[in-house]
């Protein structure tokens, strides 16, 4: 880990969202110092110099309030909302002989032997939580896919670290698989492939048909009184005579 960066910063008597956004205008970060039984510090920082140290690996640094220095360890940063410039930083204070718990970044490397038969690496988690002296923090926890055939994973406690670096993660968490990724099918494929389903007869159903039966039925009858009608017409009409 890089170490011996060296940041000058000022403190920052007024807070609130507009104050952030005119020190962001001027090419500087807001940031809070706290930890260590002291109060916290709002100060501000030359965001290219913090930035390149980020880049850099640096998460232990120097930086200089009122012409004191004082050693701290980058414990949060927080970005915009595409998630690509800095606009805030924790910082907490920490000595050189302290021990504290941080995420590291986890780095994978190389192509899987399981490619070949079509399987997809998938990363889990990108980062692991570790515990050592902030001196020997690492900047990433390397994991090699070279030899992962399809349905081999990686846990977090198959991962080689560094001496002095103790795992604070669940020993069984998935950090990285090969698998075959299934095919997507639509929904119209799968109505399509689907087999006709038959009409099921219900109960209104049943009682349509009876109904459309007994109509049936009915209308010989009804006819046969309508071929009557004329004969006791006839009886009626003889009778009167």
């Amino acid at each position: 880990m890089a170490k011996g960066l060296l940041l000058k910063a000022q403190k920052r008597d007024k807070s609130g969202t507009k104050q952030a956004s005119k020190l962001r205008e001027q090419g500087k970060i807001p940031a809070i110092v706290y930890g260590r039984k002291k109060a916290p510090v709002a100060i501000a920082l030359d965001k290219h110099e913090f930035v390149e140290g980020l880049h850099h690996g640096n998460r232990l640094m120097e930086v200089q309030i009122d012409g004191q220095n004082e050693t701290i360890l980058v414990k949060e940063v927080q970005y915009d909302h595409l998630s690509r410039d800095v606009v805030h930083a924790d910082l907490m204070r920490v000595s050189a002989t302290q021990t504290v718990t941080v995420e590291v970044p986890i780095e994978v490397k190389g192509t899987a032997k399981g490619a070949a038969e079509g399987g997809v690496i998938t990363v889990h988690f990108s980062k692991l939580e570790v515990e050592c002296k902030v001196t020997e923090i690492p900047e990433s926890l390397v994991v090699s896919v070279k030899e992962m055939a399809v349905g081999d994973t990686v846990h977090a406690k198959d991962i080689a670290l560094p001496a002095g670096v103790k795992l604070v993660s669940a020993p069984e968490a998935l950090v990285v698989s090969c698998s075959i990724v299934a095919e997507v099918i639509t929904t119209e494929e799968v109505e399509a492939a689907a087999p006709a389903v038959p009409e099921v007869l219900t109960e209104k159903k049943v009682e349509e048909g009876a109904e459309e039966a007994a109509e049936g039925a009915a209308k010989p009858e009804k006819k046969a009184e309508k071929e009557k009608k004329p004969e006791k017409k006839a009886e009626k009409e003889k009778k009167a005579e």
